[in-house]
């Protein structure tokens, strides 16, 4: 239903402390399970636990109520969206002020999906962190996860979102079939940083950032000067090199390019 010349919103939050408080109990866990189970990681952020055990389990249970309150929190402030065009725009558009889901979705996430595994046909759980599930049409059908999608979407392909920032384009890609062989049916979800949000505070002034996007055309609203500055444009890598490589990839394709005309930071 994307078309040129619309107006579209992006809601960019999650399970805020809930989920971060989870990721930081589990790595704690998982340090210990690594040596419990005779695991051996070439990194230490790449801890780790059998899906069976008491901490697996765990894990997937924390991790889905953290989902389940990001994706509460994504439907109120959608309420709050629509009832703002409502009460601003209905008078002057009338019905056309109606806002569709396009998409949503989970920044970190596992699910149990079926891949092949040097040629056997194997159920995995894929943990997805910063990226997204990047499944096309045929690969929906093959992995047994048909009934997750509406109609549309079997037939085209899953949404890809990738946020750039909030003085960039951002994009909407659509997943390929390729991408189930080269990433599990993963694409990246978002430009990714440059820089830490400590480092963007500490050489990034607000204040300054918000006159330069207003400058632009980019109207801004925020809770705090230092909070904008996390965010700052380029903090980020380039989002269009970063969806040309997905793209040639084959992880997904180019659907529409969104440009921003406001940006509300809380």
């Amino acid at each position: 239903g994307l078309a040129e010349g619309q107006v579209v919103v992006q809601v960019h939050s999650g399970s805020r402390g809930l989920g971060h408080q989870v990721a930081s109990d589990y790595v704690r866990q998982f340090q210990s399970a690594i040596h419990k189970f005779n695991i051996t990681l070439p990194d230490r952020e790449l801890v780790c636990a059998p899906i069976e055990s008491q901490e697996g389990s765990s894990y997937l249970a924390a991790m889905a109520c953290a989902a389940n309150y990001a994706f509460a929190n994504r439907q109120i402030l959608t309420a709050f969206v629509r009832e703002a065009f409502d009460s601003i725009l209905r008078q002057t558009f009338g019905d056309d002020t109606m806002l569709n889901q396009v998409y949503d979705v989970a920044h970190n996430i596992a699910k149990i999906e079926f891949h092949n595994v040097d040629g056997v046909q194997e159920q995995l759980c894929i943990h997805r962190k910063g990226a997204t599930r990047s499944f096309g049409s045929e690969t929906i059908k093959a992995t047994g996860t048909l009934a997750e999608f509406p109609p549309a979407y079997q037939a085209s392909g899953q949404p890809v979102l990738v946020p750039g920032s909030m003085g960039t384009g951002s994009w909407v890609m659509v997943g390929c079939d390729q991408s189930t062989d080269l990433s599990f049916g993963s694409c990246c979800h978002g430009a990714g940083r440059r820089m830490s949000r400590s480092k963007a505070k500490r050489t990034i002034w607000g204040s300054d950032l918000k006159q330069e996007l207003e400058d632009s055309g980019i109207i801004v609203r925020a809770k705090s000067m230092a909070g904008l500055a996390e965010e700052a444009p380029a903090a980020y890598k380039d989002v269009d090199i970063v969806v040309e490589v997905a793209h040639v990839s084959g992880l997904a394709r180019r659907v529409a390019r969104i440009v921003p005309i406001g940006v509300i930071k809380g």
